[in-house]
């Protein structure tokens, strides 16, 4: 049992779902807030955490990080990727269910969730397959995996066989009540294309992806979750129109949330030029007019949620020719940081960006973390805002080193994350 008392003094805690935002101190006992502001009777801290002049926050909330094991551990193991979320500020890790094997039993659950319990940096929770090995054919078993402590189901980017299986599979999560997070993309649309299809593409001859590959999926989606009164979240979405889209859906009354991965909102299809293998992503970077209104999205509300979308992978994954290269970014570790640029930018404030990393996850699945009212679990992250700091991909602690963003400069770092009342980072500064 954790037995520590820990005083987290002076500094600016900004607490979204509480609507708290001041200076204030944080007292923490056997691993749970005990109290915000004013000190429990009795207490006595034997740690206390100077945070003058920084920022706390409930611990971060990644919704839908691929974690490579079982299946996959040359890519990355769920320790190494724990701690890398530790030094991110990530208290809670959301699991995809495509692992190796594939989490559509709760033996595979129960395997991750021991592994993730034995490391001890931060809270694994799953996602289930939605049907059985990801194949779109014959429906997982959601009840088993519900009871097993599955918090939702997904297909990934795998295709279904048809329109029919997702619409079962949409009534049938629904009679347990669990969240589809669906990774709208129509296979055939997309085909062969690795990179947003368009002016840069023909220039480089490379295949592209249409933007229709997503809005056709996503106005199939919305269609079957408003028939089938399913709860819906709608992952990693790319393009204006698909936002267009959601935005009406809801306020027809559908039951659905969103999230973007936080380098949608940076990086273009122009990044791409060169044959930048780091740039390549599923979905791919779209123009400057999709990221804007994304940007607008996150800003207004109608996307609740940033994620990482963090897909660690080995050096030589990244090697071949552009359209041979593996998919994906590896970004625990610049999750914050990048969402911190977009305040700096100007294009949100902080309160806004917290609450997309933390009570904006917690509320689409459902969980009970992300905020810090007393009796909660402590999961809390604290930074430096004014910290500047450029990015070395050899120093990162992920074992995927993967990332477009080598070398730019961040101003904002973690300095302690703490998860259920235990220090598992701390800066040496």
């Amino acid at each position: 049992m954790n037995t520590s008392s820990i005083h987290i003094r002076g500094g600016r805690l900004i607490d979204p779902a509480n609507g708290i935002d001041a200076e204030t101190d944080i007292f923490i006992t056997n691993g749970v807030v005990a109290g915000v502001g004013e000190k429990p009777g009795g207490f006595e801290a034997k740690e206390t955490i100077d945070a003058s002049g920084k920022i706390i926050c409930p611990g971060i909330i990644d919704l839908g990080v691929h974690l490579r094991e079982p299946g996959e551990e040359h890519k990355g193991t769920i320790c190494s990727e724990a701690e890398a979320a530790a030094r991110g500020g990530i208290t809670t890790l959301i699991c995809m269910p495509n692992t190796r094997p594939v989490i559509d039993t709760p033996a595979v659950w129960e395997l991750i969730r021991r592994r993730a319990k034995a490391c001890g940096s931060a809270r694994v929770l799953a996602i289930g397959a939605l049907t059985k090995n990801l194949e779109g054919e014959q429906l997982a078993e959601m009840g088993a995996l519900q009871q097993a402590g599955c918090i939702a189901v997904s297909n990934t980017r795998r295709r279904m066989g048809n329109t029919l299986v997702t619409r079962h599979a949409m009534e049938y999560a629904r009679t347990f009540d669990l969240p589809v997070i669906l990774c709208s993309e129509d296979p055939h649309l997309k085909a062969d294309g690795c990179m947003h299809e368009g002016s840069v593409a023909s220039r480089l001859g490379l295949p592209g992806i249409p933007s229709a590959a997503e809005t056709v999926a996503v106005a199939r989606d919305l269609a079957l979750t408003e028939h089938t009164d399913s709860r819906s979240h709608f992952h990693t979405l790319s393009t204006g129109r698909a936002i267009e889209m959601i935005r009406q859906a809801k306020r027809g009354g559908a039951r659905l949330s969103a999230d973007v991965a936080i380098h949608q909102l940076f990086l273009l299809d122009t990044d791409v030029d060169g044959f930048h293998a780091a740039c390549h992503v599923d979905p791919p970077f779209r123009t400057q007019t999709d990221r804007d209104i994304l940007r607008q999205a996150v800003a207004s509300g109608d996307i609740e949620v940033i994620c990482s979308d963090h897909q660690p992978h080995e050096a030589d994954a990244k090697t071949e020719p552009f359209p041979l290269t593996a998919p994906g970014i590896s970004g625990l570790e610049t999750l914050l940081p990048l969402s911190l640029k977009l305040v700096e930018d100007g294009i949100l404030d902080l309160p806004t960006v917290i609450a997309r990393l933390t009570w904006g996850p917690a509320q689409a699945l459902g969980l009970p973390q992300g905020r810090l009212d007393s009796g909660r679990s402590a999961d809390i992250c604290i930074f430096d805002p004014d910290e500047i700091w450029t990015l070395d991909p050899e120093g990162m602690h992920s074992s995927g080193r993967n990332t477009p963003f080598a070398s730019w400069e961040f101003r904002g770092r973690v300095t302690h994350t703490l998860f259920e009342g235990r220090t598992t980072w701390r800066s040496a500064s």
